[in-house]
């Protein structure tokens, strides 16, 4: 990993009808973001210039057709088609979620390439996407079929970071999915992300319980006592600092979330919620565990203020900072546990 002035950051547009476009103009028409990263879009000429007009931008694109067109200290727009597209802002199309994936399979193996440095992903449906090629859940599912590693959804704020045992499985199933093995798959990649992608030396982590009030020594379920609590203390005897099961009724309003470093939810709406009441326009996704950075904001398409005009740009600009600095982490890291004189003298 060669560390990097001037970082390449990756960009799939998302859904067309959706807000991803102004958030991506509303992103870097701050001229000074490009002094730390050059962008790439992964689009159209045709359809940014769509954007440009209609939300009356002043940024001006310099459209590649080739990577080795890339120019730094430039708004690169990647031509992934060339036909027209009919945008309709707020309406959801099955052939805007072509160009959705479209999109997001070239930036990928841009990525892939290293002809990008990270990808920051802007919203998609995930309904529209799918199709006989394109059958996954989410850009989470599809990177981790794509890139190296154990893909965990990590949701990140300078103060807050919330992963995921389990996350885009329905409620019904979620006792099904968790394991021993699961469990500790999923604790090692947020106890390794910590340390190399956030330079936290020794990382703590709460993990919530399965059941209301951790199952109630049985009385609300069994899963708690017959499988996390054992799992924990394995790890924990392992020298991790794992700390749980928690009630998750009471886990963020009682402030105990700031004793840690992370905190890893059973399932999707219980680390999610909280997460999003407390950080809402200022978190970001971040798919921890692969060989790769891929961040994304916490919102979706925000279908009903496409297109007027109204779209907070602040989690994607986080989004692209938060990439920007685990990438910068992430060779830190590599530098240091090289180098053992580094370290040593550290």
């Amino acid at each position: 990993m060669i560390q990097k002035e001037n970082i390449i950051v990756g960009i799939s547009i998302g859904d067309l009808n959706g807000i991803g476009g102004e958030i991506v103009l509303k992103t870097f028409e701050d001229a000074r973001i490009l002094d730390f990263c050059t962008p790439v879009i992964f689009a159209s000429a045709k359809t940014m210039n769509f954007f440009k007009t209609h939300f009356k931008s002043g940024i001006n694109f310099h459209n590649i057709n080739n990577i080795s067109q890339l120019t730094t200290g430039k708004v690169n727009v990647f031509n992934c088609w060339n036909d027209p597209v009919k945008i309709e802002f707020g309406k959801e199309d099955v052939t805007i979620g072509r160009y959705a994936i479209k999109s997001l399979e070239a930036a990928t193996k841009a990525l892939k390439d290293n002809d990008v440095d990270v990808l920051v992903t802007a919203p998609i449906n995930k309904h529209n996407i799918q199709s006989e090629d394109f059958k996954f859940p989410g850009h989470t599912d599809y990177l981790a079929q794509q890139l190296e590693g154990e893909s965990l959804m990590f949701m990140v704020t300078e103060s807050l970071r919330v992963g995921l045992l389990t996350d885009h499985v329905p409620v019904k199933d979620i006792v099904e999915h968790i394991s021993e093995d699961l469990i500790v798959k999923k604790i090692n990649t947020v106890y390794d992300s910590l340390k190399r992608d956030f330079k936290i030396g020794k990382p703590k982590i709460a993990v919530l319980g399965i059941n209301p009030h951790t199952g109630d020594n049985g009385v609300i379920g069994s899963e708690d006592d017959a499988v996390l609590r054992p799992t924990l203390k394995k790890i924990k005897d392992e020298g991790k600092l794992v700390y749980g099961p928690y009630a998750a009724d009471s886990f963020f309003g009682s402030d105990n979330y700031k004793n840690f470093d992370a905190i890893i939810a059973t399932y999707h709406d219980q680390g999610l919620i909280p997460f999003k009441t407390l950080s809402f326009g200022q978190g970001v996704n971040f798919t921890a565990g692969l060989n790769k950075v891929r961040t994304s904001p916490d919102h979706g398409t925000a279908y009903e203020i496409a297109g007027k005009g109204k779209a907070d740009s602040s989690s994607f600009k986080e989004a692209v900072f938060t990439a920007l600095q685990i990438y910068k982490n992430r060779f830190d890291y590599e530098e240091l546990t090289s180098n053992p004189l580094k370290k040593a003298n550290k």
